[in-house]
């Protein structure tokens, strides 16, 4: 990474200081539970909406240095165990050579999305990851140094079938018909998208471990809209897939491992399958038990979540009641907290801190009762 004339490599990093939430993922001992948010550099921190003013969406996901400082600013504040480079899913499809546009108010937006098969024909039938999306790898480099080794640095993705839907609904959508309607009546072009999808995500995920990344998600987004077949014949394989072909190629360019987790919102009728995926961690929304997950996942993974984002708009004390109830459900072993999907732009910064302390308050008083 060049940066005012110096050059920034992939390697000499800082030494980490907080290695826990590497430990839970692992399903090792720890001190306390880890906590960290999805979205935690979100638009409900001022300083991120005053970083972010009148600057275009992907412009600032273009620039490591915007990205570095993004995902840092939750961290001076609040005591997390772990950071998330601040990026997008849909670099992937831009990466392919589609157009996305982010509308203030309206989200995504896809001025050409994907409407027949014949359409497949205007992505790039080979992706170079690395020239496409070395914004990406250089933000990951850089951060990794800025952090200065105070928590592990997390990579991510959209997963296939969530992506497939976004370049095919042309942004988001209630139903993802359009998308939908892809599975049902044109099944080998589906399967087509999946694996070109697929062969891109590898790549990418290979390259955020070669930059840095210590830990990597894959967020399923749009596991909802899908039945348990569809998901069997859809979503499941490509999933499992990545997390095979990643961790192989990890190996083969003599690499530490780095725990993977697999995130499929409303994806509760999958969850066996989920925990037989490939993935260390399996992460949940605030529709499933924390009782009933673990019980199901029959301690083959770790398990992340799960607290209702919208339980942040309590008083501090009820936050503190419900983490409490929480952390009792999943237990302290192989347990990350987080939310169960990302902060709202209007939450208050001091309850997302309430969240924080509380994980680390209970948990540290439930270990000690041990």
């Amino acid at each position: 990474v060049y940066l005012h004339g110096f050059v920034i490599y992939p390697k000499d990093f800082p030494e980490l200081k907080n290695d826990t939430f590497l430990r839970a993922a692992q399903g090792e001992e720890i001190e306390h539970i880890p906590v960290w948010c999805m979205r935690q550099a979100g638009r409900y921190l001022p300083e991120f909406r005053e970083s972010r003013a009148g600057k275009d969406f992907f412009e600032t996901c273009r620039s490591p240095e915007a990205c570095c400082e993004l995902t840092l600013q939750p961290l001076r504040r609040f005591p997390f165990d772990a950071a998330i480079i601040f990026s997008d899913i849909l670099v992937v499809p831009q990466a392919m050579g589609m157009e996305v546009q982010m509308s203030p108010g309206k989200g995504p937006t896809f001025p050409e999305p994907l409407k027949e098969p014949e359409d497949l024909q205007r992505l790039k039938t080979k992706v170079d990851v690395s020239s496409e999306l070395d914004y990406v790898f250089k933000a990951i480099t850089l951060t990794r140094h800025r952090i200065e080794g105070k928590v592990p640095l997390i990579g991510f993705t959209g997963a296939p079938w969530t992506l497939m839907s976004y370049m095919i609904e042309g942004g988001g959508s209630p139903t993802h018909s359009k998308a939908k309607r892809w599975l049902y009546r044109y099944p080998e072009a589906s399967h087509k998208l999946l694996s070109q999808l697929t062969d891109v995500i590898v790549e990418y995920l290979l390259g955020q471990v070669k930059a840095g990344a210590q830990a990597l998600q894959v967020f399923e987004s749009h596991t909802g809209c899908l039945g348990p077949v569809e998901f069997k014949e859809f979503s499941l394989p490509y999933l499992r897939d990545i997390a095979r072909r990643v961790k192989d190629k990890i190996k083969e360019s003599g690499l530490d491992n780095v725990p993977m987790i697999v995130f499929a919102k409303d994806g509760h009728y999958g969850l066996e399958d989920l925990s037989e995926s490939g993935y260390e961690v399996v992460g949940l929304d605030w529709t499933i038990d924390p009782r009933s997950a673990r019980v199901r996942t029959g301690g083959k993974v770790s398990l992340q979540g799960n607290m209702d984002p919208c339980a942040l708009y309590a008083t501090k004390e009820r936050i503190s009641e419900i983490v409490k109830r929480m952390l009792e459900g999943f237990g302290t072993k192989g347990y990350i907290a987080n939310l169960g999907h990302g902060l709202y732009p209007d939450m208050d910064p001091e309850n997302v801190g309430a969240f924080v302390d509380a994980v680390h308050t209970h948990s540290r008083q439930l270990l000690n009762c041990k």
